[in-house]
């Protein structure tokens, strides 16, 4: 702990340097738009790769639509957990950042007057790109991708040192995992209760979507009546 809150390792200060200076040779207008992604751009891009991946679910109908919304509602549930948890653990780490211990950094976002340790931005995007991977790999491998980049950002930005966000993108993917058992114990009768209502099953299936056959009651016929009793 003594290192972090000292600033942190020499590699990690260093690789703050080198990523950060990649900033200072850009020009203005390629700052402002990182500034811009890595504060509000990707994060709402894994929210619409969601809402696409809910699109499809709701299509699939069945057993499968009803898991996959379940796991899609567990997915903003985690991000939601991980940053409660980042919040003691920022006050025990108390690691300031790293503008306030080092001089010559080029900051693109302002008003960050919080700790640096963990990222609650690597946190949030990597456990909502876990949980997205839990319902689609394609889907959750782009969102995955973007977590990560929105880590690099974050260092490119000069608001977090690398541990910060290795330990975001490692806190996002714990929770999502740890408790996943649970969570879709809970959430998968709830997504079919939801699935079986009149106001409210559109949320699990689209109209018209697959649905498993359901056995046909026969007619009962004396032919019928002997098949039951030799079974």
């Amino acid at each position: 702990m003594a290192g972090l809150t000292a600033g942190g390792p020499n590699v990690d200060v260093s690789l703050l340097y080198e990523v950060n200076g990649w900033s200072m040779r850009a020009p203005g207008w390629v700052d402002r738009t990182i500034g811009f992604v890595g504060e509000y751009g990707l994060l709402l891009a894994i929210v619409l790769l969601m809402l696409w991946c809910w699109r499809g679910v709701r299509r699939s109908g069945g057993a499968v639509a009803v898991e996959g919304f379940a796991a899609l509602v567990w997915a903003p549930l985690a991000a939601g957990i991980a940053l409660l948890v980042n919040i003691p653990l920022r006050e025990f780490v108390s690691r300031p950042r790293p503008f306030r211990q080092h001089d010559g950094l080029e900051v693109l976002v302002g008003g960050k007057t919080d700790y640096s340790f963990v990222s609650d931005h690597a946190t949030l995007a990597m456990a909502l790109g876990v949980g997205l991977f839990m319902v689609n790999r394609k889907l959750g491998f782009f969102g995955i991708g973007m977590a990560l980049l929105e880590g690099f950002l974050r260092v490119y930005m000069g608001v977090h040192y690398p541990t910060d966000v290795i330990g975001g993108l490692a806190l996002g993917t714990a929770v999502v995992l740890l408790f996943a058992p649970l969570a879709m114990a809970l959430l998968t009768p709830l997504a079919r209760a939801v699935a079986g209502s009149r106001r409210a099953g559109w949320l699990v299936r689209a109209k018209g979507a697959y649905e498993p056959a359901r056995p046909v009651d026969l007619p009962r016929t004396p032919a019928n009546r002997e098949n039951d009793l030799a079974a």
